[in-house]
């Protein structure tokens, strides 16, 4: 009876494509980790599926006006190719390039799988590897890839739905009412009345953008925002350029960089009212004397309780300067027949209405997982270093910092599970698994207070009250936990498995956009 149950089992793996390591999307995440793998592991066997028909990830999707990065592009650019363009506050269709040179320079591109959108994922220990099955979003056929070790890179919300509350009213409104996340190719502003609702990230970006063109736009929020301005060009990157080999320029900016945001979020812990009076001092230097700016731009926590926004030489305040662009800070009633109108009795007119309301978290993509039959439910599980799941074998997910750029946390995660591989290879491990810790005491994932977060951090796992169940937001002590630790550190529970022979790997990859 053994005997003919394994032999089942044979019969049945050997029938779907096997891969060491499968990585799901090929964003900003996934195209490192592939080059990650190429270089550090290139004896393995990998793909990158992405669900959407092109690479990129958030640097494709949005293709709202200004849209650009939230950080410098020498901390959300990989470490191992440097940015060396003149912009470090650059616009996304300049990180969109990079994202596709870096994945043509390190020949990743050849991995990557688009309309390939993976439904679930199914862990075996008798056979220690992961079943994935895929949807293909081009033809609907459902496909079964099996694989050693599953990574995931496709960040933490819902690429198909923003947020948008439900405002009362919208019905009555005449014009298009439009949410960033899916910016309409077609949509005319030029010499029109705009209201982008909003302070974070997205509205300060679409404001001044907007304001070059329309008759004028009004930034409705119903609180303040943080919002501070850095030079859309790093001096000291450009004179680094004139006097040092790329790389080295490079990593000198990017360490100036990445001291000076873990300075401003200390500070911004234990000094919270000297942060506040810095930012105060800054944004009243940049906007017209006797502006009201404790009522626009004074918040009631603390900075970095959310995270700051950043306008590249102080566009918004520009725009607010020279009268393209306006504050206004109420909440909402009703959507009109000629705009908004609000609490406080105020009626915006609008010919366009832009929701930038924020975006609808989701954990590893919404994908369902299973461990030997059994469901894995997010919410019960803890998180080891920031990028396991405790119970789960052989599965990682990359996701960035909330107070430093994305990329910095997910370059060290990858280069982590390639450390990793590389050890299990070596001792002949098949798989590898954190240890849960009943003593630990389990703290949200995520330590901002931003809406969005509220919204859905009860569906996310648990980080822990001391390492390495710690999620650390500081990524010097990071580099020394991920690069110089032991691997086999007691927590993670090593062991070998009954391997099962892999069926072959098919040459072909479908093209990639």
């Amino acid at each position: 009876m053994v005997g003919a149950a394994d032999k089942l089992i044979r019969m049945r793996t050997t029938a779907i494509e096997h891969l060491d390591v499968l990585v799901v999307g090929a964003g900003l995440s996934g195209i490192g980790a592939g080059c990650h793998l190429q270089t550090k592991c290139p004896d393995r066997s990998y793909a990158i599926l992405e669900a959407r028909e092109r690479i990129g990830g958030t640097w494709d999707l949005f293709r709202y006006p200004g849209i650009r990065s939230d950080s410098d592009m020498h901390t959300l650019g990989y470490s191992f190719h440097p940015w060396d363009q003149a912009q470090a506050i650059a616009e996304g269709p300049a990180i969109l390039n990079y994202i596709h040179d870096t994945a043509t320079r390190y020949g990743v591109q050849r991995k990557v799988r688009v309309n390939h959108r993976v439904v679930s994922a199914e862990w075996s220990s008798a056979e220690s590897r992961w079943t994935v099955v895929v949807q293909r979003t081009d033809t609907d056929e459902t496909v079964r890839i099996s694989c050693t070790f599953l990574l995931t890179c496709g960040g933490y919300y819902r690429y198909d739905q923003g947020y948008t509350p439900d405002f009362a009213g919208t019905e009555r409104f005449p014009g298009p009412i439009v949410h960033p996340q899916h910016w309409p190719d077609d949509l005319d502003y030029d010499g029109k009345r705009v209201v982008v609702i909003g302070s974070g990230a997205t509205a300060v970006t679409l404001v001044p953008a907007m304001a070059k063109t329309a008759a004028h736009v009004t930034m409705l929020q119903r609180s303040p925002s943080y919002i501070v301005t850095l030079p859309a060009e790093d001096p000291l990157a450009r004179l680094a350029r004139r006097v040092l080999p790329p790389m080295a320029a490079y990593q000198a900016v990017r360490w100036k960089n990445i001291a000076l945001m873990i300075l401003s979020y200390q500070l911004s812990r234990r000094r919270p009212r000297l942060m506040k009076s810095v930012i105060r001092r800054s944004v009243l230097r940049q906007l017209p004397p006797g502006y009201d700016v404790d009522t626009h731009f004074r918040p009631a926590y603390n900075p970095w309780d959310q995270r700051l926004c950043v306008v590249p030489d102080g566009d918004l305040f520009a725009a607010i300067r020279h009268g393209q662009a306006s504050v206004v800070t109420d909440q909402i009633e009703t959507f009109t027949e000629r705009g908004l109108e609000l609490r406080g009795g105020q009626e915006l007119e609008a010919d366009v209405i832009v929701t930038a309301t924020g975006l609808q978290l989701l954990a590893i993509g919404g994908l369902s997982l299973t461990v030997d039959g059994r469901e894995v439910r997010l919410s019960d599980r803890l998180v080891y270093k920031g990028m396991m799941l405790s119970g789960v074998p052989n599965l990682a997910f990359a996701i960035g910092y909330t107070n430093a750029s994305w990329t910095l946390k997910a370059d060290l995660t990858c280069e982590y599970v390639c450390r990793l591989l590389n050890h299990m290879r070596r001792h002949g491990y098949d798989e590898c698994v954190p240890a849960d810790d009943p003593s630990i005491v389990r703290e949200p994932l995520f330590n901002l207070d931003s809406g969005y977060v509220r919204r859905s951090i009860e569906t996310f796992p648990s980080q822990g009250s001391k390492r390495p169940w710690r999620v650390h937001q500081n990524y010097a002590l990071d580099v020394l936990d991920f690069r110089r630790s032991a691997v086999d550190d007691g927590v993670l529970r090593f062991s070998r498995g009954a391997s099962v022979p892999a069926a072959p790997t098919p040459a072909a990859t479908p093209a990639v956009a």
